[in-house]
């Protein structure tokens, strides 16, 4: 397989002919008249490069960026003092210049001809990235053949969002390290692109060229100017009293519109995320970057026809989900969240995996999170699973959502030790949506005419315009009055008001 090196890879991720190399001569580490200096010397002279790494500006869809690229025909891409010293100086660079940074890892590793010292180095690259994240900038990595050693386990793995280029291998031991030490060849199909993707910790395997289009999409949200998004209108509601059953009835139709189909049909700039980024997948819980209107977010939300399927939500999916909060909150984006699940997996797995203490993790992280929060009931809420994605500065629900401690069976089981009371159940526990608002922990409700499967364009695009409107709406309010807003909120809940208070 042909693979780009360093600049033709640069010419075509980035415009064509706006790239501009922030490097110096590199200082050589390698004493006059040594092996190593020869080394280095042959190394510059068949490779083209002066060094294993390159960095400097570009644009990338018209926005301004930075980039560092590997180039493995130098000395296997291995980082040494100076490589490692061109990094940090280009993503400080970067980082004072409020520029989003991509990567794109070939390499074996630490340069071994500089021994421990360069092998501390990857410490400094860390440090580097780090304080660029830490002010909210974006972090992109393409992982390209091979990438091992030192550099995955540093900056290779720190990316916001991470694709790989296809059969790449990636691994922390190189498989001829690995067998020569052991005596043995490592397992094929470990070290696989396609096989650490299908793993949850790789985003998406992917060309040169479709990298670019995956950074373009990506940046469109994480790197979006949020002070140019206006509130607009409130959505009107037009609602049509439906009974309890016959809302919940409706929310399980096959055919009624999920989390995939609002982001085809109301979103735009869409990038699917995969696992929690350090593993493992979890295809009932949805992680993505989209747009709504001009709005910004982090969307993950339950995939309910996969649980329905073969994947009912366990722990994994719920440190998925704490992967989205995490992105939301380093970048100051907005998260949607979007509930639509008949329960949580029920299983030895699950128990074991700690189900509940998950559940529990991700109540406390949305409840203080530094980010603007809207969660969406779209469909079935049923249990913690639900519960886990409710906490938010806006709550909307969907006119045939509900949410319920259980599914309604299930309380009736609880109750009357037969299912035959689901309805009475349903209606006395008050889990229809006007209900929720009626309590305090619906804001919104969403017209359904007459119903989300009858009319899955209009709707989902109904959604899209009440999701940008709360967004909007939520980013002209300072973090900490969010924050304690949202606190406040969920302090109140049914706790009766004083008579003041109440006039």
């Amino acid at each position: 397989m042909s693979r780009p090196d360093a600049r033709t890879l640069i010419e075509t991720v980035l415009d064509r002919g706006s790239w501009k190399s922030w490097d110096a001569p590199p200082a050589d580490p390698a004493e006059p008249g040594s092996s190593y200096a020869d080394e280095l010397a042959a190394a510059r002279v068949k490779s083209g490069y002066d060094e294993a790494l390159i960095t400097g500006e570009g644009l990338l869809g018209g926005r301004r960026v930075a980039m560092v690229a590997c180039e493995f025909s130098f000395m296997a891409g291995s980082i040494g003092v100076a490589a490692a010293e061109r990094f940090a100086v280009a993503v400080e660079r970067a980082t004072r210049e409020r520029l989003p940074l991509l990567a794109a890892p070939a390499s074996g590793g630490t340069r071994m001809q500089e021994g421990s010292l360069a092998f501390v180095q990857m410490v400094k690259i860390t440090a580097a990235i780090q304080a660029h994240r830490a002010v909210g900038l974006p972090y992109l990595v393409y992982l390209r053949h091979p990438t091992t050693g030192g550099v995955l386990a540093s900056w290779g793995s720190l990316g916001h969002v991470t694709v790989a280029e296809p059969g790449a291998l990636i691994g922390f031991l190189g498989p001829r390290v690995f067998e020569s030490l052991h005596g043995y060849a490592f397992p094929e199909g470990v070290q696989v692109s396609e096989n650490l993707h299908r793993r949850g910790l790789l985003d998406a395997v992917v060309s040169a060229d479709e990298a670019r289009e995956v950074a373009i999409r990506a940046l469109a949200v994480l790197a979006a100017d949020r002070s140019a998004i206006e509130a607009g209108t409130p959505p009107e509601e037009d609602l049509r009293p439906v009974e309890a059953w016959e809302a919940i009835t409706r929310s399980r139709r096959d055919d009624r519109p999920g989390v995939r189909a609002l982001l085809k049909l109301a979103a735009t700039d869409v990038t699917l995320l995969s696992g929690t980024g350090a593993g493992p997948n979890e295809p009932g819980l949805l992680l993505a970057l989209a747009r709504f209107g001009s709005a910004p977010a982090v969307v993950l939300g339950h995939n309910r026809r996969v649980q329905r399927a073969d994947s009912p939500l366990g722990p994994a999916g719920l440190r998925v989900a704490r992967r989205g909060m995490r992105l939301a909150a380093e970048l100051g984006l907005p998260l949607v969240t979007v509930v639509d699940t008949a329960g949580a997996d029920l299983s030895k797995a699950a128990e074991e995996g700690g189900l509940a203490a998950e559940i529990a993790r991700c109540l406390a992280e949305l409840v203080i999170l530094d980010a603007p929060t809207v969660c969406l009931l779209l469909g079935e809420g049923a249990g913690g699973a639900a519960l886990a994605l409710l906490p938010a500065d806006r709550v909307l629900c969907a006119q045939h959502a509900w949410l319920s401690p259980l599914p309604p069976e299930g309380a009736s089981a609880i109750l009357y030790r037969s299912v035959d009371f689901a309805p009475e159940i349903a209606q006395a526990q008050h889990v229809r949506a006007t209900d929720l608002r009626r309590q305090g922990i619906v804001d919104r409700v969403i017209p359904e005419l007459p119903d989300a499967a009858y009319e899955p364009r209009r709707f989902c695009e109904r959604v899209g315009r009440a999701l940008e409107y709360e967004i909007a709406r939520l980013l002209e309010v300072p973090p900490a009055d969010r924050r304690a807003d949202r606190q406040a909120r969920y302090r109140s809940l049914g706790t009766p008001r004083p008579r003041e208070a109440r006039d």
